[in-house]
């Protein structure tokens, strides 16, 4: 097959005029940061999940972090979460010094099996953090149930799933919190950012005060006057700027088409590829909607004996920009470091030395769909 002239990367973002004339709008305007667009924008998405409220972030990390944070997650607790996800969502546990347990995952969806979940409970254990990877809605009805049999707190890392259904409903407010993320190859982009929505008033006004420096208006101070405030936690500079809210702004009004977009291309994978012996397509979970942010195959090792790596860099060298997510979040030095051991989940393990990501985003052509099926049929064969 003829090598691509251009890379084709597994995911980008598609920023249009309009989106660019929202940015220059605020750029004239008097407010780049800590003005109006801001709550337009969590107001925006609260509404658009279903949820009563959401407080926006700098990044989907720093979402995570003050989830974490609001949830009272301190020294000695454990937050079980799977392997199978990028570090920011354990390294969010870490920062609050508690400690992430590693539960194994559904070979059929590649999220974390709630069966495993319940093995890791323990009297320390504070809260669930489970990831909707790929775009694939966890099983959120029986992780809710476990919370609530256990009395733990369920923070959902959703930066995959912006606009996926779970049981008739968009994801975002099943969950007591939920992360999305809004980095260029996600379903919507700011440039960099995250948000949390939720339906409790009291985690939404605690994680407004976090990203701002832990500074609040207390009657003492309102009664001190308009330009008194006071600290009363140690919360972060995590405020996202107006610029990025319009952007999101834009951007959301979009997202329904940008879903469509992607599950077009979902089927051409799916009917091009379901008969080549070796390949493990990805499945839905029942009544679920995947916001198919990652298409993921699987290359069965014992029919395909070609090495993936050997595959990986085939592809890379047509100029189709495959991808591996991800390495078990335990196997990186700095968690083994810490005492994480190899082996402690085998389904996530066994699935990520088989697992390849194909290119996944809206503004892909028919054509580029094309020239990856034709690169995967012909490197693998």
């Amino acid at each position: 097959m003829k090598r691509r002239e251009q890379f084709l990367s597994y995911g980008s973002q598609w920023i249009d005029e309009e989106d660019i004339e929202a940015v220059i709008e605020i750029l004239k305007s008097p407010f780049l940061t800590q003005g109006p667009k801001i709550e337009q924008f969590e107001s925006a998405v609260a509404d658009y999940v279903g949820a009563k409220f959401a407080v926006a972030f700098t990044n989907g990390t720093a979402a995570l972090h003050g989830a974490c944070h609001v949830a009272g997650i301190g020294q000695e607790d454990e937050v079980i979460t799977t392997p199978i996800t990028f570090a920011a969502t354990s390294n969010a546990v870490l920062y609050c010094k508690g400690t992430p347990v590693f539960a194994d995952i559904d070979p059929r969806t590649y999220n974390i099996d709630p069966h495993e979940i319940r093995k890791k409970i323990t009297a320390n254990t504070k809260a669930i953090m489970p990831v909707d990877f790929s775009g694939q809605p966890a099983d959120l009805d029986e992780i809710m149930s476990i919370a609530e049999e256990y009395n733990l707190i369920v923070i959902e890392d959703g930066a995959h799933s912006l606009g996926a259904y779970y049981k008739g409903e968009k994801v975002g407010a099943q969950a007591h919190m939920t992360m999305f993320s809004f980095h260029p190859v996600k379903p919507i982009t700011t440039a960099e950012g995250g948000i949390i929505t939720t339906n409790s008033r009291d985690f939404y006004e605690k994680l407004k005060q976090f990203r701002s420096h832990g500074i609040e208006k207390t009657p003492y101070s309102i009664a001190q006057g308009d330009w008194y405030y006071e600290m009363t936690d140690l919360g972060y500079n995590y405020r996202m700027t107006d610029m990025q809210a319009a952007l999101g702004l834009s951007q959301l009004m979009k997202l329904d088409d940008f879903l469509h977009k992607r599950r077009k291309i979902v089927q051409k994978y799916n009917e091009a590829l379901f008969e080549i012996p070796g390949l493990i397509l990805p499945m839905q979970l029942a009544e679920t909607e995947s916001g198919w942010h990652l298409y993921m195959i699987q290359l069965d090792h014992k029919i395909i004996r070609k090495p993936r790596k050997q595959i990986f860099e085939e592809m890379r060298a047509l100029n189709i920009g495959v991808h591996v997510h991800y390495i078990p979040v335990y196997w990186h030095p700095y968690y083994q470091k810490m005492g994480y051991k190899k082996g402690a989940c085998p389904i996530a393990e066994n699935f990520y030395q088989q697992a390849l990501t194909l290119p996944m985003f809206p503004k892909m052509t028919d054509r580029d769909v094309q020239d990856v099926i034709e690169a995967l049929k012909n490197v693998i064969s």
